[in-house]
């Protein structure tokens, strides 16, 4: 479990792609430090599992599907990236809670500045786009924001300059991909909500029935 809160820009120094999967080795001195083999690090929003490391640099294994369902597959070598430790019990939440688990890939459509901040538009997937309401949280290349409006399948989010300065998003442009993940409450309530498997779900009639609501 992550928070959102970016703690460095790692840089990718290397990068083996074969038929099952790939290996990552990323340069990233600022956050290795107490970092076990085994421990979970955010990579641009992907929860992944440190195989290897040095002082100043750790190695991470992407599956097949991961790559599928990510931009991770189209990294190069020298690609920045944004790194998360996961949460500890009694850390401050300072983002929203991010899994790490991506749900779509989306697509950078417009950045524009408004005043100090930068606002980019993103086209969403619909397992994503979904989810979204203004004002409502998403990760975006592990980023936590807020949400400021949603248009059919394009949302947008705005960026102050410190953000910028020390995530991808100070240099990404229309065109470019980014991961997204949806709040995983709304998530849960939406599934609550809607029928699965032929299932009624939760309705004011199930509330009614179940002694929620005044009959």
């Amino acid at each position: 479990m992550f928070t959102g809160i970016i703690e460095e820009l790692g840089t990718v120094r290397g990068i083996e792609v074969g038929r099952e999967g790939a290996r990552l080795t990323v340069e990233a001195p600022g956050i290795l430090a107490g970092v076990r083999r085994g421990d979970s690090v955010a990579v641009n929003g992907v929860c992944l599992t440190v195989t290897e490391h040095t002082e100043t640099a750790f190695a991470v294994d992407v599956m097949a599907e991961t790559l599928a369902k990510t931009n991770l597959g189209r990294l190069r070598r020298g690609a920045r990236v944004n790194l998360e430790r996961a949460l500890r019990l009694g850390d401050r939440l300072g983002g929203h809670l991010v899994t790490g688990h991506v749900d779509g890939v989306g697509t950078i459509t417009g950045r524009e500045r408004d005043g100090m901040a930068t606002v980019f538009a993103v086209r969403a997937p619909q397992e994503v786009a979904q989810y979204l309401i203004p004002k409502g949280s998403v990760a975006v290349d592990g980023i936590s924001l807020t949400v400021v409006d949603v248009r059919g399948d394009v949302f947008t989010v705005s960026i102050i300059p410190h953000t910028a300065a020390v995530t991808t998003l100070g240099f990404k442009q229309p065109g470019d991909t980014v991961n997204l993940e949806a709040d995983v409450v709304g998530k849960y309530v939406a599934h609550l909500l809607r029928r699965e498997k032929g299932e009624q779900g939760i309705t004011l009639d199930f509330l009614a029935r179940s002694g929620f609501l005044e009959s």
